[in-house]
C-alpha cells in the first residue's frame, strides 16, 4: 500500500469519524430540544387542568390562559382566588401522574397581603416525600392577585432521563468510533514499525557485510604461500583481521545489549569507578580532534563499567559521524549541585528542533532525503538512553541546526560508606 493511499485512507477515515460524531451530536441535541418542548407542553396542560379544577371548586371565573412560563423550569398559574395548600398538592400530583410527569417539583403560593410567597414545599410524583423549600427568590408577577408557582429544579435531568435510549445509542456509537480509530492507529503504527525494522535490517546487513568482506579478503591473503616470506605484510593483515573481528563483535554486542535493554533485563554490575580514568582510556583510540576537559574535582561514581564505557563511546562515535568536516569534539566533566556531568560536544551538522525528541527512539535516524552517507543501525542513542534509564540518570540534548550538538549525562552523586 503506497503512502498516498494510506494518507488518503487516513483523511477519509478521519472525516468519516468526525461526520458520525457531528451527526450524532446534532440528533441528540435535536431530540433533547424536542423532549424539552414536550415536557413544557405536558406541564402547561397539567397546570391548566389544575387551574380549572381550582376555579370550579372556588366558583370563580378563569382566564383563557392562566398558565405563564417565566423561565425554562418555572411556571406561574393564575387562580383568581385563595388556594388551599393541601388541595393544591393533591390536584398537582394527580394531574402530573395523569400526564406521565414523573419528576420532583416545588410549589409556592402567593400572598397578596404581604406580597410574598407564603408557602413553599418540595414534592415528588415518585413517592410521598414532602419537605419545606425556600421561595423568597422566586419570580413574582403584578398581573394577578392570586396565583401559585411551580418550579422543576431537576427539569434538565428529567428530560435527559427520558432519552436513555439516545444516550445509550450515542455511547455505543462513540465506542464503535473509538475502536475504529484505535484499529486505524494500530495499523498505521504497525506499518511504521515494519518500515523502521526493514530499514534497520538493511543497515545491519550493510554494517555486518563490511567487516565480513574485509575478514574474508584478509584471510585469502594470509592463505597464500608467499605471505610467510613477507613478515610486515603478514603482521598488517593479521592486525586487519583482529580489528575487523573486534568491530564485528562490537556491532553484535550493541544489538544484543539493545535487545536486553528493551526487555528491561539490562544486567548491571555496579561498582565504585573513576570516570576520568575510563574517559582517558577511551580517548586513546582517538588520535586527534578529541579534546578532554576533565574539570570534575571528585570523578567517582557508582556505575557499571562496561555500560558506562559503551555510553561514552557511543556519544563520541556519534559526534564524529555527524561532524563531516574539521571535527572538534570536546569531552568534558564537571560537578554541580551534587550532580556529576559528562558532556560530549561537537561542531557538526546539528539536529533540528522537531527531531530532537525523536533521536533517542530505537532505529530512528534524522531524515536526510535520499542521502544515506552516515553508517549505523540507528540504535546508538537509544542504547545510551537505556543505560541512563537503568542507572536512574538523566540524558539531555542541546543542539542547533548547523552549529553542532551537545549530549549531557547527569549522574546524581552518592556518598561513600566512609562519608556517610
Amino acid at each position: 500500500m503506497s503512502r498516498t493511499t494510506i494518507r488518503l485512507l487516513v483523511i477519509l477515515s478521519t472525516l468519516s469519524i468526525i461526520g458520525v460524531i457531528v451527526t450524532q451530536i446534532y440528533w441528540v441535541r435535536k431530540a433533547l430540544a424536542m423532549r424539552e418542548r414536550q415536557f413544557n407542553q405536558q406541564v402547561h396542560v397539567s397546570l391548566q387542568e389544575v387551574a380549572e379544577q381550582l376555579a370550579q371548586l372556588n366558583a370563580v371565573m378563569l382566564h383563557n390562559n392562566p398558565v405563564e412560563q417565566l423561565s425554562s423550569n418555572y411556571f406561574l398559574v393564575n387562580t383568581n382566588s385563595m388556594v388551599d395548600p393541601g388541595i393544591l398538592e393533591h390536584y398537582l400530583k394527580a394531574s402530573f401522574l395523569k400526564h406521565s410527569l414523573v419528576t420532583d417539583f416545588e410549589v409556592g403560593i402567593y400572598d397578596c397581603a404581604s406580597n410574598k410567597m407564603f408557602y413553599g414545599v418540595s414534592l415528588s410524583t415518585r413517592d410521598d416525600r414532602k419537605t419545606p423549600t425556600q421561595t423568597a427568590n422566586w419570580l413574582k408577577s403584578n398581573k394577578y392577585p392570586y396565583y401559585f408557582g411551580v418550579r422543576f429544579p431537576n427539569q434538565q435531568g428529567a428530560v435527559i432521563s427520558d432519552l436513555k435510549g439516545w444516550v445509550w445509542s450515542s455511547l455505543l456509537v462513540l465506542i464503535a468510533v473509538g475502536f475504529f480509530g484505535y484499529a486505524l492507529f494500530v495499523i498505521l503504527r504497525q506499518k511504521q514499525l515494519t518500515e523502521v525494522q526493514r530499514d534497520f535490517i538493511n543497515n545491519m546487513t550493510h554494517e555486518l557485510q563490511t567487516p565480513i568482506a574485509t575478514i574474508r579478503i584478509a584471510a585469502d591473503v594470509l592463505n597464500t604461500p608467499a605471505i610467510k616470506e613477507q613478515p610486515e605484510r603478514l603482521k598488517k593483515y593479521t592486525e586487519i583481521l583482529k580489528e575487523e573481528a573486534l568491530r564485528l563483535q562490537n556491532q553484535v554486542e550493541t544489538v544484543l545489549n539493545m535487545a536486553k535493554a528493551e526487555k528491561n533485563t539490562l544486567p548491571l554490575n555496579i561498582e565504585w569507578l573513576d570516570v576520568h580514568q575510563i574517559i582517558s582510556s577511551l580517548a586513546n583510540k582517538y588520535e586527534k580532534n578529541l579534546t578532554l576537559k576533565l574539570n570534575a574535582q571528585e570523578p567517582y561514581i557508582y556505575a557499571d563499567r562496561i555500560h558506562l564505557s559503551n555510553a561514552i563511546s557511543n556519544l563520541i562515535d556519534n559526534a564524529f559521524k555527524y561532524t563531516p568536516k574539521d571535527p572538534n569534539i570536546i569531552l568534558s566533566t564537571s560537578t554541580s549541585n551534587h550532580t556529576f556531568m559528562v558532556s560530549v560536544k561537537d561542531n557538526g551538522i546539528g539536529i533540528a528542533t522537531e527531531y530532537q525528541d525523536k533521536v533517542f527512539k530505537k532505529f530512528y535516524r534524522v531524515p536526510t532525503g535520499n542521502i544515506h552517507n552516515v553508517k549505523g543501525f540507528g540504535i546508538g542513542l537509544s542504547y545510551v538512553q537505556q543505560i541512563a534509564k537503568a542507572h536512574h540518570w538523566k540524558l539531555k540534548l542541546k543542539s542547533e541546526l548547523g552549529k553542532g550538538s551537545e549530549f549531557i549525562i547527569l549522574i546524581p552523586l552518592k556518598k561513600t560508606e566512609g562519608n556517610k
